[in-house]
């Protein structure tokens, strides 16, 4: 009996080894890193999404900031206009915000008084701007990644967006495996 007793310890032991194992496994899978799926193309949703980008970035932690569908415009540069657009490429272009200054809020946006509200407040209280924080981050190496996809849906194209250190285009897979590393996954 004390023999089984032994031996059901020892293979209690084995279990334990092989949890311990996996755990660190586990535990060195995940990067420090901030993975943020930015979709929404509204003022205050992108400014979030900047401001804990910037955040975390001044903390040392890698940040990819994932651009798709309406947050798009945001990053479109109101100076350029690539030619050899559709008819409704050109239309999307038209109807959606051109840039950070044109950006709306999701809330009290107010024919167009609640973005320029904001932008008056940021100021008073020394809140960086849009297009400031927007500097900073590619100061800090934040990676900005353009939805492929979404692009070519909204008939974007690579041209018509923002000059930006860590700019580049890719897909949802990207996004996918880059968060499946990061400590951190946020959707905005």
């Amino acid at each position: 009996m004390e023999n089984s007793n032994v031996n059901s310890i020892e293979q209690m032991q084995v279990q334990i080894d092989e949890l311990k194992s996996k755990i660190a496994q586990l535990e060195s899978s995940r990067k420090d890193q901030l993975s943020i799926a930015v979709v929404s193309g509204d003022l205050d949703k992108v400014l979030a999404a900047m401001v804990i980008s910037i955040a975390a970035a001044a903390m040392d932690t890698q940040v990819k900031l994932f651009f798709s569908f309406w947050s798009l415009s945001a990053l479109r540069d109101p100076k350029k206009s690539p030619k050899g657009k559709d008819l409704i490429s050109k239309m999307f272009g038209w109807m959606l915000p051109n840039g950070t200054k044109k950006l709306k809020l999701s809330n009290m946006n107010m024919v167009g008084m609640g973005p320029k509200m904001i932008s008056y407040l940021m100021k008073k209280q020394n809140v960086m701007s849009l297009e400031t924080m927007l500097k900073e981050a590619g100061e800090l190496g934040i990676e900005i990644v353009v939805c492929e996809m979404s692009m070519g849906l909204m008939g974007f194209k690579k041209e018509e967006f923002i000059d930006y250190p860590h700019l580049s285009y890719a897909g949802a897979a990207t996004f996918v495996a880059d968060a499946g590393e990061s400590s951190i996954q946020l959707f905005i």
